[in-house]
């Protein structure tokens, strides 16, 4: 069980990461089209921080505050939870008397726990496989980079420290010749980045020598090859979602542009540039698999494009600034973190949590109402203990409660400071009331009491009734009743408490009915137009068919 819960809260996690993704995906996708008569720097740089971000985002969600949107919370209705919510119209059902519905409902939680383990298995499959496919060009590119040797002769070296210089490059750059003549100039590394170019390059004139260097120069300078193994993790995480293929391949071909950009403001004829392309898309071998993690200065399925970006002279070729760079990456901060903060219904559930009410002698108190409430998201959750006195919520958001339990004939007891973990089980002991036993719970220190509402009126202040399952073991057992709940409704028209009246009621049945009317919710009463707590009383009937 603890396996399932763990797997629907992974999925849940992966499920809003992957929502979240695709709206930053779709802002950065809008935006590079809004940016078409830009240079390809500029795009480059917002496919790349939406990239960045899509990485950032299940580092981020973790350890930002939660911020829950009322919007979406609104939406968790027609969830598993909410599957049953109804919007009740006054005559519907008899005033405040409600029949549960026959569902084996029992059978949901597991169904969906088993559903989530396979989601779950099938996405690390996924992960696997194309993390084994970037392990695999990683090390074909270390293989590489040790089988070459230092590109020494000519004037190798000195065109490596004049166009190091001029694109502010202040890391050490190798240039490898690699023994293969026909291997196509790669560029790839962080920290000690590395060219490699193929055998035959010694023998190159001068001028494609300039081209070719300066272009895998601006790669290094635009620290492309790290931004695009990002791509490649990125799209290994969310190898389901199209958008994440999309970013990928975008964020390659804008930079090829970016540096062919570059390569032409240096004073390069644009129709020499793409003969020398040509030339070497012809001449040299350009396996896909192979060089899948490097850059490639002439991929045959990029070079079409390219060529009519590079003849067009129209085209914005700007290079973007270290001050626009910065700009940019930092808007895109500020976007990132609220979207990360960001909770969707039934994400970031904690697990289990629960416990055993006694009575002071030791005896355990079934139909006793456990209601915990997060006052800073504003929730609150309610089950019943059953004929053991156990009791046990099973998916409650990450946050911190404040623990009630109410029961006829004895004191509220109450409890703060808990954060659901379920590894510590709470052990209650309700003591006698000391006044009278049918009192509600009390409310805060000056408030006045609730109101009571006129059973002829209540139904129609209904807005949403979630109608109680009943349960799988009470029907299969055959057992009937009502359950007779006392019920405070707070200001915003939410139950805040609620109470099994007749305490020999089956738990089962007691507990289906506390957890549907807990969701229900109701148009506030206003008192000289002001919102006041009202109490009002819930039968809810468990009837089988014969």
């Amino acid at each position: 069980m603890t396996l399932l819960v763990d797997s629907g809260s992974a999925l849940a996690f992966l499920i809003a990461c992957s929502m979240k993704v695709t709206g930053l995906l779709v802002v950065t996708w809008m935006l590079a089209v809004a940016l078409r008569k830009q240079s390809a720097a500029l795009r480059h740089r917002a496919w790349a921080a939406g990239i960045l971000g899509s990485l950032a985002l299940p580092v981020f969600a973790p350890l930002l505050p939660a911020w829950h949107s009322a919007a979406l919370a609104g939406a968790a209705l027609w969830g598993p939870a909410g599957a049953m919510a109804t919007q009740a119209k006054s005559g519907n059902f008899p005033a405040m008397v409600v029949n549960a519905i026959v569902v084996n409902a029992g059978a949901v939680s597991p169904l969906f726990g088993k559903l989530a383990v396979i989601l779950l298995l099938i996405w690390v499959a996924g992960l696997f496989i194309l993390a084994l496919r970037l392990a695999d060009g990683l090390a074909r590119l270390a293989r590489t980079s040790a089988q070459a040797k230092p590109l020494l002769q000519d004037d190798w070296p000195h065109l490596t420290v004049e166009f190091s210089t001029s694109l502010r490059i202040a890391r050490r750059v190798r240039v490898l010749e690699s023994d293969n003549p026909l291997t196509m100039p790669i560029t790839w590394g962080v920290f000690r980045p590395v060219v490699i170019l193929p055998a035959s390059a010694s023998d190159w004139p001068e001028s494609r020598r300039r081209m070719v260097l300066f272009h895998e120069l601006t790669h290094i300078a635009h620290y492309d090859w790290f931004l695009q193994i990002c791509a490649e993790l990125a799209r290994c995480i969310y190898w389901f979602h199209p958008l994440g293929w999309i970013a990928a391949r975008n964020l390659r071909h804008e930079s090829e542009r970016a540096c062919d950009d570059a390569v032409l403001n240096s004073g390069v004829a644009a129709s020499e540039y793409a003969t020398q392309l040509l030339d070497l898309a012809r001449t040299l071998k350009n396996s896909s698999r192979t060089w899948a993690t490097a850059l490639a200065i002439a991929r045959p399925s990029t070079l079409e494009r390219r060529f009519i970006a590079m003849l067009n002279p129209s085209i914005n070729r700007n290079q973007i600034s270290r001050g626009a760079g910065l700009f940019t990456m930092f808007a895109a901060l500020c976007f990132l973190l609220p979207l990360a903060a960001l909770r969707l219904p039934a994400q970031d559930l904690a697990g289990t949590f629960g416990g055993t009410v006694r009575d002071a002698n030791g005896d355990a108190e079934k139909n006793a109402t456990v209601i915990m409430n997060n006052h800073k998201s504003n929730t609150t959750v309610m089950t019943v203990s059953d004929a053991e006195g156990n009791f046990r919520f099973k998916s409650l958001p990450a946050g911190e409660y404040e623990m009630k339990v109410v029961k006829p004939g004895f004191a509220v007891y109450r409890a703060s400071g808990l954060e659901p973990s379920g590894e510590s089980p709470q052990n209650i002991t309700l003591e006698a009331a000391r006044e009278d036993g049918n009192a509600m719970p009390a409310l805060e220190p000056g408030a006045k009491p609730p109101l009571p509402l006129d059973n002829g009126v209540q139904s129609a202040k209904i807005l949403t009734k979630v109608t109680p399952s009943y349960p799988a073991a009470a029907k299969e057992a055959r057992v009937q009743g009502a359950v007779t709940l006392d019920a405070i409704i707070g200001v915003d028209g939410k139950p805040r408490a609620l109470r099994v009246r007749n305490a020999e009621i089956d738990p089962e049945l007691a507990r289906a009915a506390v957890e549907s009317v807990s969701q229900w919710r109701y148009r506030p009463t206003l008192l000289n137009d002001e919102p006041i707590e009202i109490a009002t009383t819930v039968v809810v009937n468990f009837t089988l068919m014969q």
